[in-house]
């Protein structure tokens, strides 16, 4: 007898696999990036509206110098310090007004260690010709060595705070050196003539290196003692002197010099209140 195998189901179809890929659109196409072009022009609108804003509300003096640095925008501001040099320091000082740049002067000066026993040797005067500063020698030598043209640790630190405040100003200044009447002693044709040029060349190097741009010196002079602080005494040391002549601007129409120191306006205690002189020693 025979046994059927029923035989083995057929296996089922199977599935295809479908793969369905959609393409996300970039964003290249309409706007891209268009938005930072539009986004910096609204900054740059700001940016302008803020400075009208500012302009409009700020003061005379500020509207000049902004005008003085558009109409020449590489050379120093004709009507104020403040594009002086383009230094970013320069600070607003009305263009004569040397009455206050005296008083940021001595503020200045005033920093320099031991100034209490320096301050009745600098001078400081409205002059016709500016603003004449005067540093007044000691029989010892108070800025410079005595009979030399090196300056001394107290003379350098003054004349390096001098500069970094006259550095700040469209003005421009004259050095000039003083001696007194006695002869320079040696025996090499160094006079007081060379003395006096040497020690207000050695002013100027010092203080080219703390600020003074050196386009600001006009000149350099020595008068050796033909230019005496107290013809009466020649000998007196505080004959011996750097004097420091910062200059006016030019001025605009309808404007006027400050008025030199008179008798009205009487000169530092300085010059008042110096001691009698000693008797000279043989030699500087």
């Amino acid at each position: 007898m025979v046994t059927e195998v029923e035989a083995p189901p057929a296996p089922a179809k199977a599935k295809p696999i479908i793969v369905i890929r959609r393409k996300v659109a970039g964003h290249g196409g309409h706007h891209g990036g268009a938005w930072k072009v539009a986004y910096a022009d609204f900054v740059t609108a700001m940016m302008a509206l803020f400075i009208v804003l500012w302009l409009t509300s700020a003061d005379e003096k500020i509207k000049e110098a902004v005008s003085a640095y558009f109409n020449n925008p590489t050379g120093p501001g004709k009507l104020t310090a403040l594009a002086a040099a383009g230094l970013g320091h320069a600070i607003e000082v009305p263009k004569d007004d040397m009455i206050k740049l005296r008083e940021k002067i001595q503020d200045a000066l005033a920093q320099t260690p031991n100034f209490k026993s320096l301050q009745d040797h600098i001078e400081i005067t409205i002059t016709a010709d500016g603003l004449r500063i005067e540093l007044l020698e000691t029989e010892a030598g108070m800025f410079f060595e005595s009979g030399k043209a090196i300056p001394t640790e107290s003379g350098a630190d003054l004349l390096g705070r001098l500069a970094a405040e006259l550095g700040k100003m469209p003005n421009t200044v004259l050095i000039e050196g003083h001696t007194d009447s006695k002869p320079y002693s040696g025996d090499n044709g160094y006079t007081n003539w060379e003395l006096s040029t040497d020690r207000a060349n050695s002013a100027r190097k010092l203080m080219e290196a703390h600020g003074l741009r050196p386009q600001q010196v006009n000149q350099v002079r020595g008068y050796a003692d033909r230019e005496l602080r107290h013809p009466e005494d020649p000998m007196r040391p505080s004959n011996r002197r750097i004097s420091v002549i910062v200059q006016y601007l030019p001025l605009k129409p309808g404007e006027s010099r400050a008025k030199p120191d008179t008798a009205e306006n009487p000169q530092p205690e300085a010059a008042k209140s110096e001691p009698p002189p000693k008797e000279p020693p043989p030699k500087k």
